[in-house]
C-alpha cells in the first residue's frame, strides 16, 4: 500500500472514494472500499473533476468581491470585507492536489509523459488558486511523510513554482510517444488531446506572466510569445462540464427559485451591462441573466440586501440564470478561455506599445465572448460598431480592456486578480455598504478550522484583509 501522507488528511476524515488515490493515512489496514493503486485514467478522472469544482469553490467565494454576486442580507460578511473561514475551500483545493500529487508520481512510475503533463498543469493551477488567495501556503512539504505540520512557502516561490511547473509541463505534452496516453473518458476537460492540453498549458503560463503587471519583472513581449502557442478559437477553451445532477451555477440559481435567496447578481454588474455605467447596452446582459418581472434589469446594492420589500421573492431582481449559456445545466465550468486570452494580449500589446494590435485583439475578445454566450450575430456587430466600444486604435486604453474583460471572465476566479491589478479602477465601482475596510479587500484570512486550529505555530499572521499580495504592488 502506498504511503503518501496528504497533510491536509489531518484538516477532515478522508472521505471513502473509489476513484480517489489517497490512501489511509496511518497505512494500518486495507480499506475494502477503497482502490489502494488506482489506475492512471481513474486518477485523471478524479483531479480533472474536482479541478471543475474548485473553480467553481473559489470563483463562488470571490464573486461579492468583484461585485458580480451580492448577498440578500444587509452587512452580509462576504459582501463586507469581514473574515470568512474559508475551510472548506481550502480543503478542496489541498485535496485536489493530494491526487494531482498522486496522477503525478504514478505518471512517472509508469513512464507517461501525457499524464505527468497534465498532472503538472493542474497542479499549478491549484497552487495559483491557493496562492492568489492566501498569499504563502505549504507545499514544498504538503506531501510527503516528514512533517504533519508543514512550512509555508513564500508566495513568490509559489508563483515561480507555477511556472515551473508550467514549463516542465510544455516538455512533456509536446512528446507524442507517450507509452500511455491520455483516455477521452476518463479526461473531463479536453477529452484526452494532448494538444488542447499543451495550449491549455501555454495558456495558463501567459496569465501567469500577465499576472505580475505591478512588478518590474513584467516581460509584456514575453507574455505576448507566449500566447502565440495558445488557443486560437473558442474551441480550444477549457472547461469541466460532468456534473452528478447539474453545473453548480445552475444549482444556485434552481435553489434561488427555491427560495433559498442565493446567487442575486450585483448592481455593479448590472449596471455596467444595462446602459447605466457606460452609456450602451451590452446584450451579453439578457445571455447572463433573465429580466425581472417587469422586464427590466436590476442589481442588488452589495452590502444593503434586496430592495424593499425586504427577502422579496417576486423576481423583481436579477439573479444567477439556469437559462444562460454561461450557467444553464449542463454548460461547462470554464477555467479559461480563448475570450480571456485575448484581453490578455490586448493588455500586454499596448504595455508594449503596440496600439494597433492592441485594439484588434480588444475587439476580438468582445466578438469571443459574445459567441461564448451566443449572442446572436447582428446585436454583437451593433455592440462593436458602437462608438463607446469602438474608439479606434489611438484611443485603445487600459480602461476599456479591463471594462471589457470583466465581462468576459464573469464567475471566473481570475477576475479577482484583474480587480486588484486594476485597483479595482472600474467606472462607477464603489465600496460595498457597510464596508468591514476602509479600502478594496486584497486578501483572505488563513482558514481556521483547516490551518489556525491545525499548523498553527507555522500560518502566517495577517495585519488585514487590506494586506497586499507580492504581485499586487502599490
Amino acid at each position: 500500500m502506498k504511503k503518501i501522507a496528504e497533510y491536509t488528511l489531518l484538516l477532515a476524515v478522508a472521505g471513502t472514494l473509489s476513484l480517489q488515490g489517497c490512501d489511509d493515512y496511518f497505512d494500518l489496514n486495507t480499506n475494502p472500499n477503497q482502490v489502494s493503486n488506482p489506475p492512471l485514467a481513474s486518477l485523471l478522472s478524479t483531479v480533472t473533476h474536482k479541478t471543475g469544482i474548485n473553480n467553481y469553490n473559489v470563483g463562488s467565494a470571490i464573486a461579492p468581491y468583484v461585485q458580480y454576486i451580492a448577498n440578500a442580507t444587509p452587512s452580509a460578511a462576504s459582501d463586507t470585507y469581514q473574515i470568512v473561514d474559508f475551510s472548506t475551500t481550502w480543503d478542496g483545493l489541498y485535496f485536489a492536489m493530494a491526487d494531482i500529487y498522486d496522477l503525478k508520481q504514478t505518471a512517472i512510475t509508469q513512464g507517461s509523459s501525457e499524464y505527468l503533463g497534465v498532472a503538472n498543469v493542474l497542479m499549478a493551477y491549484h497552487l495559483s488558486l491557493v496562492t492568489d488567495l492566501w498569499g504563502d501556503a505549504p507545499y514544498s512539504e504538503a506531501f510527503n511523510l516528514s512533517t504533519f505540520t508543514p512550512k509555508y512557502d513564500s508566495q513568490q516561490d509559489l508563483y515561480n513554482t507555477s511556472l515551473t511547473l508550467l514549463d516542465e509541463a510544455i516538455t512533456e505534452l509536446g512528446k507524442t510517444n507517450a507509452t500511455i496516453k491520455l483516455t477521452a473518458a476518463n479526461d473531463l476537460i479536453h477529452g484526452g488531446d494532448r494538444a488542447k492540453w499543451l495550449k491549455t498549458t501555454y495558456a495558463l503560463k501567459a496569465r501567469l506572466l500577465n499576472k505580475v503587471s505591478k512588478t518590474p519583472q513584467y516581460n509584456p513581449t514575453l507574455v505576448l510569445q507566449t500566447l502565440a502557442n495558445a488557443y486560437t478559437s473558442n474551441a480550444d477553451d477549457a472547461g469541466m462540464a460532468a456534473f452528478s445532477l447539474r453545473n453548480p451555477w445552475a444549482q444556485v440559481a434552481v435553489n434561488n427559485a427555491g427560495l433559498s435567496l442565493g446567487g442575486w447578481l450585483s448592481e455593479q454588474l448590472i449596471e455596467h451591462l444595462n446602459g447605466t455605467t457606460y452609456g450602451v447596452v451590452d446584450p451579453r446582459l439578457k445571455k447572463i441573466t433573465d429580466p425581472t418581472v417587469t422586464g427590466t434589469y436590476i442589481g442588488t446594492t452589495n452590502g444593503a440586501g434586496n430592495r424593499p420589500p425586504a427577502t422579496n421573492t417576486v423576481q423583481d431582481e436579477n439573479y444567477v440564470s439556469v437559462n444562460s449559456p454561461w450557467t444553464n445545466n449542463t454548460a461547462p465550468v470554464l477555467i479559461i478561455t480563448y475570450a480571456e486570452l485575448k484581453f490578455i494580449e490586448a493588455e500586454a500589446a499596448l504595455r508594449a506599445g503596440d496600439k494597433t494590435n492592441s485594439y484588434d485583439a480588444y475587439l476580438g475578445g468582445i466578438r469571443a465572448n459574445m459567441d461564448k454566450l451566443q449572442v446572436p450575430t447582428p446585436e454583437r456587430e451593433a455592440y462593436l460598431q458602437n462608438p463607446v466600444v469602438a474608439v479606434g486604435a489611438d484611443n485603445i486604453t487600459l480602461a476599456l480592456i479591463f471594462k471589457e474583460k470583466y465581462v468576459a471572465t464573469y464567475l471566473n476566479p481570475e477576475a479577482w486578480n484583474d480587480a486588484r491589478r486594476f485597483n479595482y479602477a472600474y467606472k462607477d465601482f464603489t465600496l460595498p455598504v457597510n464596508a468591514a475596510l476602509p479600502t478594496f479587500i486584497r486578501r483572505l484570512e488563513y482558514p481556521t478550522t483547516s490551518e489556525r486550529s491545525r499548523n498553527a505555530a507555522n500560518v502566517p499572521s495577517v495585519g488585514s484583509l487590506s494586506d497586499r499580495l507580492w504581485w499586487d504592488v502599490q
